[in-house]
């Protein structure tokens, strides 16, 4: 197809902003950084790292962009979203590169055979509320499971595409990973809805384990698939992940799973025990886990009575420690064996009238993790609340305090 002579001189001239930043010398110290704190060697500092999330649409709002082709106005916008977070300085970090999806087609137009994400009423703040398709227990039984096959036709389509808008500002890579992934429960949360969900638990444990069985068969299925396609490609870049490579990653062979990082969390079993959240959700986890490099586990729920299940993951690499999670636990039971990603309070951080309380905040956690191997990240911010460089504060000052106990 062809695009708008302006929007492509526009989107190459970001793009090679872009690449000057991604080839530079500051983010090589960044990606070492990242390497060392996540192969648990003691590096310069703390890596500092921020998602602004739906906080996004305050800091690029549509008005902002200036392609109207659909096309060009996504790779702008993604292009932008690099040199803002340059802006924040950040432990960001960027590839020399941009990176294609290859494409994968499912049997069945929902992965589980059943419509999820139907959306019933939602809010410009990322509420929603949804229509969970399994309404009885019996529904458990329309659960399939889906059958994943690449398409090359799409997917060099794709990168042909992307490689006409860049031409030599920017090369355009293909990146393959599997189309399902170990989030098993937030796949059951969304067939069965999380209050339905939370009964099931407890009076009908049968028909979930039978779910969950399912769910992880099918999610093994899309992760052989994947692998045997021999297109997998690495996924140790990028903030959070970046690491050396795992168990001898070729630079040009087969990737195969255990050379790639995978995540998940716990997030929809916040409310039970950690002898339920074992039985119906972590045992069905791990031989999914099994089957990758490295594993970053835990997202926004407290898991401050669950470390010890969690440390049972084979491959853990990295453990999460919400800002819910004791982190005096957390530093007891994980000691220097792994590596601790410390979340931060969205709502302290962007809330807060003045910094003093985030200083407190940092200077009292960082104290504790002086001499782990640890990293500080800022997630899930919905608003600035008026503050346009708290962002660009909080990382000014979060490197500040990294360097005092580094």
């Amino acid at each position: 197809m062809s695009f708008p002579a302006k929007e492509v001189a526009l989107v190459r001239e970001l793009a090679r902003q872009v690449m000057e930043l991604a080839s530079s010398e500051e983010y090589e110290v960044r990606r070492k950084r990242w390497r060392d704190v996540n192969g648990r060697r003691r590096p310069d500092r703390a890596p500092v790292w921020c998602r602004p999330a739906g906080v996004w649409k305050e800091i690029l709002p549509p008005e902002s962009l200036e392609c109207s082709d659909p096309y060009c106005r996504s790779v702008e916008y993604t292009l932008r979203q690099h040199l803002y977070k340059d802006w924040v300085g950040d432990d960001h970090i960027c590839e020399p590169w941009w990176e294609v999806g290859a494409v994968w087609e499912c049997d069945s137009p929902y992965p589980w055979g059943l419509r999820t994400g139907h959306l019933t009423a939602s809010t410009d703040r990322g509420g929603f509320h949804y229509d969970p398709p399994i309404k009885s227990e019996d529904d458990y039984e329309r659960i399939t499971l889906p059958t994943y096959t690449y398409s090359p036709q799409k997917t060099e389509r794709a990168l042909a595409q992307m490689s006409e808008l860049l031409g030599d500002a920017m090369p355009v890579r293909l990146a393959c990973s599997p189309p399902l992934g170990p989030q098993l429960g937030t796949y059951l949360e969304q067939l069965r809805g999380m209050e339905p969900m939370l009964h099931d638990l407890a009076f009908r444990p049968e028909r979930v384990h039978r779910a969950m069985a399912k769910l992880t068969e099918g999610v093994l299925r899309a992760l052989r698939a994947a692998e045997e396609s021999g297109l997998l490609t690495p996924n140790h870049y990028g903030p959070m992940f970046c690491s050396d490579p795992l168990n001898g990653c070729p630079s040009d062979g087969p990737v195969r799973l255990h050379h790639l990082w995978t995540a998940a969390n716990s997030q929809e079993f916040q409310g039970v025990s950690p002898r339920m959240q074992e039985e119906f959700l972590l045992n069905y986890q791990i031989p999914l886990f099994q089957q990758f490099g490295a594993v970053q586990y835990g997202c926004c729920e407290d898991l401050s009575q669950k470390i010890g299940i969690v440390l049972r993951i084979p491959n853990l690499r990295v453990f999460v420690c919400s800002a819910w999670t004791r982190l005096d636990k957390v530093l007891e039971a994980c000691g220097t064996r792994y590596t601790i990603m410390w979340r931060q309070p969205a709502a302290l951080v962007t809330l807060s009238d003045t910094m003093e309380p985030i200083r407190q905040h940092l200077e009292a956690g960082m104290r504790q993790l002086q001499g782990h191997s640890y990293q500080v990240v800022l997630r899930e911010l919905e608003t600035l609340h008026g503050h346009p460089t708290r962002l660009r504060d909080w990382a000014r000052m979060a490197i500040e305090i990294a360097e005092k106990y580094a």
